[in-house]
């Protein structure tokens, strides 16, 4: 579905990603794992065209690198931010419906499933994104690109910051991705979350990838987990 190869990046002149290969399958959630500077939303950022990058980005087979980011995203690819990204000055209800897409086909999800899947901004629809918390503009953000109907959604440290019981909201709703068929590859630094609902998982070190393989394989990887994750 997503297939990376010998993925580079640039940040003007400083060299960012050195080869990165990476895929995801359909249905798939996949993991990104690694410490800050490890080259992870670098990639996610490559792919969404908000980089500049050389290599190979392929989307159902056909090549995306270079293209802007517009593009990308009604191809059928989404991106959420860590910075989140929300309208301030536009309710919640104005900020999901600014998600559609236009001219594609009838969308899996409608207001009904964001407002089921997170009933905290059912309650806050009516108030502008601005003055929500920190945690309900990270479920804000997440819906209002799922909104748009995307067949792989590229999620960057959704549980930064939150509060436990909110991050137990961004793991069901990752899980109801998977359960309609949507792909997920979760850029996370929480060790914990991401070895429960992946299916593999990736670890990077200094711009490429060092380690590629199931929950329980990291699990048993107890060398590779000290040199490349713990602090």
């Amino acid at each position: 579905m997503l297939q990376l190869a010998g993925l580079h990046a640039f940040y003007g002149k400083s060299h960012v990603l050195h080869g990165v290969d990476l895929h995801v399958g359909v249905g798939e959630i996949v993991s990104l794992l690694g410490r800050n500077g490890a080259g992870r939303s670098t990639t996610v950022k490559t792919v969404m065209g908000l980089v500049q990058g050389r290599g190979s980005v392929r989307w159902r087979g056909q090549e995306v690198l270079g293209r802007p980011a517009f593009e990308i995203a009604r191809l059928g690819l989404g991106y959420v931010p860590e910075s989140r990204d929300v309208f301030p000055r536009l309710t919640v209800h104005q900020n999901l419906l600014l998600g559609r897409k236009r001219g594609r086909r009838a969308s899996r999800w409608g207001f009904d499933d964001m407002y089921r899947l997170f009933p905290r901004l059912r309650e806050r629809r009516d108030v502008e994104a601005g003055l929500l918390s920190g945690g309900e503009q990270q479920m804000l953000s997440l819906a209002r690109t799922l909104m748009g109907d995307p067949d792989l959604v590229m999620i960057d440290e959704p549980t930064e910051g939150l509060a436990p019981k909110v991050v137990e909201e961004v793991a069901r709703f990752l899980q109801a991705l998977k359960a309609r068929g949507v792909s997920v590859l979760l850029v996370e630094q929480k060790l914990t979350i991401a070895l429960e609902i992946s299916e593999r998982c990736c670890v990077m070190g200094h711009g490429r990838i060092v380690f590629e393989g199931s929950p329980d394989e990291l699990r048993g990887h107890a060398t590779l987990r000290k040199e490349w994750l713990e602090v």
